[in-house]
């Protein structure tokens, strides 16, 4: 802000010498702060937005299959700890949720709104159905008519289908991890290619472009500085080390391989 002071009193001071400086100065600190609350607003207005619409989507998934289980609603409010929502945000979220399991909710408006909203940033729609795919998937299993719905929702985000193998191939791993049960190493490699979204096929340089191409875009600072919420940022950690551990399960793959 300093530097922006000093630029516009110089130009304040071209036209109207030590006078000039002073209105300046003053005009770029007034213009600046005006700057940095639009923003703060946009952010606010994104995280907000954020967190009703992924709560009324989850309403809607967890009644795909025609009625909201009481594990449903449980596994609901274990997202709210999840994410560390204030009570103001638990009740934006639990209204939400409670919108979306209206027989009248228009998932696909919903969706368009998210859009709008999120900026059609790849990173936030992918966390967003990562958040859907948590909720639906807490018991370890993904029923038919859930993944017909992520399907549905992957699509009208604009994201592949491959999106819902990519966040299955990562429950796999997360469970096997938390079970401490063993998966064979063949297993575990294709899942780490469908995590990374690439081809088996693919070279060591191309695997490691699209590798740090994903920790770009998924870092958790970057993430944050667009308007994801806080309280998402541990799903973003939890996607960026599922990224790193299939990136060196597949290169251990290769290189025991070689």
């Amino acid at each position: 802000m300093l530097f922006a002071m000093i630029i516009g009193g110089l130009i304040g001071y071209a036209f109207g010498k030590f006078p000039g400086f002073l209105v300046g100065a003053a005009l770029a600190a007034f213009l600046l702060n005006r700057a940095k609350s639009r923003l703060i607003g946009k952010l606010h207005n994104i995280q907000s937005g954020f967190i009703e619409s992924v709560f009324a989507v989850m309403g809607a998934l967890c009644k795909a299959d025609g009625v909201v289980s009481t594990d449903e609603i449980q596994m609901a409010e274990a997202m709210f700890v999840r994410f560390r929502l204030n009570d103001a945000q638990r009740e934006t979220a639990k209204a939400a949720f409670s919108r979306g399991k209206s027989e009248d909710f228009d998932l696909d408006a919903e969706l368009d709104h998210f859009l709008r909203i999120s900026g059609r940033q790849p990173a936030f729609l992918q966390m967003f159905l990562q958040a859907q795919f948590s909720a639906v998937a807490a018991d370890g299993v993904v029923h038919p008519a859930e993944r017909a719905m992520l399907m549905r929702i992957a699509r009208r985000l604009g994201l592949p289908e491959s999106q819902v193998d990519q966040l299955e191939a990562m429950l796999r791993g997360a469970h096997a991890g938390q079970s401490g049960s063993q998966r064979s190493t063949a297993q575990q490699t294709d899942d780490a290619y469908k995590v990374l979204g690439v081809s088996p096929s693919i070279s060591d340089a191309e695997l490691k472009k699209a590798y740090r191409k994903l920790m770009s875009e998924n870092h958790p600072d970057k993430l944050a500085g667009r308007g994801l919420p806080e309280s998402m940022r541990e799903m973003a950690e939890e996607r960026t080390q599922e990224i790193t551990h299939a990136y060196d399960v597949i290169k251990e793959s290769r290189e025991n391989n070689a």
